[in-house]
């Protein structure tokens, strides 16, 4: 019963399949058929041409003795035309067609061979080059295709369930059926694809590819037919055939389902029980050898897909499985898949010196899923070696950027841009890892500066553009986050102040060596860092004495009295000098500064002094903020008189 049954179905499927093959040789006998009378015609038309020749060669060597034999001094004899024979048709025939010019006395003309009976193939594709197809075609064509293959794995499956449930075929000869079946579609969709069905037989190679999944999977894991080994081999071989197929066709579309079908593998014989080493190693010689078909064949959505879908796994499997003690070889397998996806793109950078979009975006995903892997599993417990890695990676991108070749005139430099920026972020991220409080901030400035002074040395806007940010990353840090100070002046936060004070003028003195090389935007920049040197230099001496006079509150004077007034002296003090430096250097920029210093004093000293303070710091406060506006106010008259004066 079970023999009967197995021919009843293979009868059910090959019938339809050799219908579609009696109908196509049949198609192509009519179209040979129906050309035979035009094909007749052009054989005369080649012998009349041939005759046509001969003749004008035996008319030319006439005319050439003729010419030699005459004698000297004759008339010459107009020759005659050359002769064109003359066909005559039957009353009522439409005349001959023209025949066509020779360019060579001795070519052949050979008719195009044309059924004019023969309508449109609807079954050929067009060229892969083509992107706009008919609708008929697209109807007939390719949604019939996809409609039709779902009709007949519908039928198929509701017989089989039919058949199963029934009892008519036991397990091994179900699993059998279907291997005999997926496999036989391979050589049938080849057999399609020579005659012109191309995306027809890929759709059958497709079909063929998943109906072996699925009878292997149930052999192994449904019916216990063998051992998940045996069928973990058996869809590894699958897969590499089905890649092979792609290859010999040139088609990235059954590359994808190889790849799917792939990937598919360790879900399909998977027992949900950690086998880390099988999975990984699995999954790298998958990628490998994907690699390897897109660097053959230059198909650009392998390694992506390839990409996503092992991060897909890699984080399922940690989810389930990491334990602490997985460490190292966990790390192992992040850096092999780190840099198996890295491959490519650095490839094609250091031989184009170019990416398209999808390899930029494969390197940056690829670089941000290797650190969030990597401090996911070492932070913080394990910093050294977190920072290590992480620097390392920097240098990575930091050699590949040397190796890309610098654009020639007209080409862009965002893939040296690219490499160069990954390697500026981790090195910057690499701080906050292993450093604390003020040293990250110190850190961060430094970084900064060098940055920015090495950018206007190699004339790199982007260097700058990064010290910039860093410098303005370190000065936030500095006043968000406050660092204590035990001593007057010789603290870590007054250092930390003068650090990044320095920092500022090391940017402004290396913007003035290269002045030429400063664009608008940038010399705004410049102008808030030279303002942010005052500002911050103001605070850090603010700050210092405002904690050194409310430390005396236990010797008789009253420390917030004493705070104030300190305040307001130090910023006398400070804009007077101000205006004395913004004078002599003939600097606007100082000079505003000092005066909007001396507003913030005046506001202070007859707002907050003169309601708070007592008499005798008040009587200093007010003193001393007039007599030294009475100065800065002559100085600024006798400037106006001398500008008067000169001519």
């Amino acid at each position: 019963m079970e023999l009967l049954a197995v021919l009843a179905i293979l009868l059910i499927i090959i019938t339809p399949i050799l219908a579609i093959a009696a109908f196509v040789r049949v198609q192509r006998i009519a179209d040979q058929l129906r050309g035979a009378s035009l094909l007749t015609l052009g054989d005369r038309l080649c012998a009349l041409e041939r005759r046509l020749q001969t003749l004008e060669k035996s008319l030319s060597s006439q005319q050439a003795s003729s010419q030699e034999s005459k004698p000297v001094g004759s008339q010459p004899v107009p020759s005659a035309p050359p002769l064109s024979p003359v066909i005559t048709t039957p009353q009522g025939s439409p005349p001959p067609l023209p025949l066509p010019q020779l360019s060579h006395p001795r070519e052949v003309f050979t008719p195009p061979q044309i059924n004019v009976f023969a309508a449109p193939p609807l079954h050929s594709s067009k060229p892969k080059s083509s992107s706009n197809l008919d609708l008929e075609t697209l109807i007939g064509g390719r949604w019939l295709n996809r409609i039709g293959i779902v009709a007949i794995i519908s039928a198929a499956t509701f017989f089989l369930k039919y058949a199963f449930d029934n009892n008519w075929i036991g397990p091994r000869g179900r699993v059998a059926i279907g291997i005999l079946l997926g496999a036989a579609m391979l050589p049938w969709s080849q057999w399609l694809l020579k005659r012109g069905y191309s995306y027809f037989s890929e759709g059958i190679a497709g079909l063929g590819a998943a109906v072996m999944y699925l009878s292997i999977w149930a052999g192994c894991q449904y019916y216990k037919l063998f051992s998940l080994d045996v069928g973990f081999i058996a869809m590894i071989v699958v897969t590499a055939g089905m890649a092979a197929v792609a290859l010999g066709r040139n088609s990235q579309r059954i590359a994808l389902l190889s790849l799917f079908g792939g990937f598919l593998t360790p879900i399909l014989v998977s027992q949900g029980k950690d086998a880390q080493i099988v999975l990984f190693s699995y999954l790298l010689t998958l990628g490998a050898g994907l690699l390897v078909i897109e660097m053959r064949r230059d198909w650009r959505w392998l390694t992506p897909i390839s990409f996503l879908l092992s991060q897909f796994y890699f984080w399922g499997w940690y989810s389930e499985f990491y334990r602490p003690d997985k460490l190292e070889r966990t790390v192992i397998f992040a850096t092999l898949f780190f840099f198996l996806y890295a491959a490519l793109p650095v490839i094609r950078a250091v031989r184009f010196s170019g990416l398209r979009e999808l390899d930029t975006l494969l390197v940056l995903a690829n670089c941000f899923a290797y650190f969030g892997a990597l401090y996911t599993m070492l932070w913080p417990q394990d910093r050294w070696p977190l920072t290590l890695l992480v620097l390392a990676l920097s240098a990575a991108h930091v050699l590949v950027a040397r190796l890309v070749a610098p654009p020639k005139t007209g080409e862009s430099p965002l893939t040296r841009l690219l490499f160069a920026g990954l390697a500026l972020t981790f090195a910057t991220l690499a701080i906050p890892i292993r450093l604390d409080g003020k040293w990250i901030t110190l850190a961060f400035a430094v970084e900064g500066a060098i940055l920015v002074w090495t950018g206007f040395r190699s004339m790199t806007g982007y260097l700058r553009a990064g010290g910039y940010f860093l410098l303005a990353l370190a000065a936030a840090r500095l006043l968000i986050f406050p660092l204590p100070a035990r001593q007057f002046l010789f603290n870590e936060r007054f250092a930390a102040y003068a650090v990044l004070i320095f920092c500022f003028g090391v940017v402004i003195y290396a913007a003035r060596e290269h002045a030429s090389s400063v664009g608008p935007d940038e010399l705004n920049a410049l102008g808030v860092f030279a303002v942010a040197i005052n500002v911050f230099a103001l605070i850090a001496l603010s700050l210092e004495l405002w904690d050194h006079f409310g430390s005396r509150a236990g010797l008789g004077i009253d420390s917030g009295l004493a705070q104030h007034l300190a305040l307001s002296l130090l910023w006398t003090a400070y804009a007077s000098g101000l205006i004395a430096l913004g004078v002599k250097r003939e600097s606007a920029l100082l000079r505003w500064q000092a005066l909007v210093l001396f507003g913030l004093v005046v506001v202070k000293v007859f707002i907050y002094d003169s309601s708070f303070l007592e008499r005798f710091y008040r009587i200093v406060s007010f003193f001393i903020l007039g007599l030294v506006l009475l100065t800065v106010s002559f100085l600024y008259q006798r400037k106006v008189a001398r500008e008067r004066s000169s001519p």
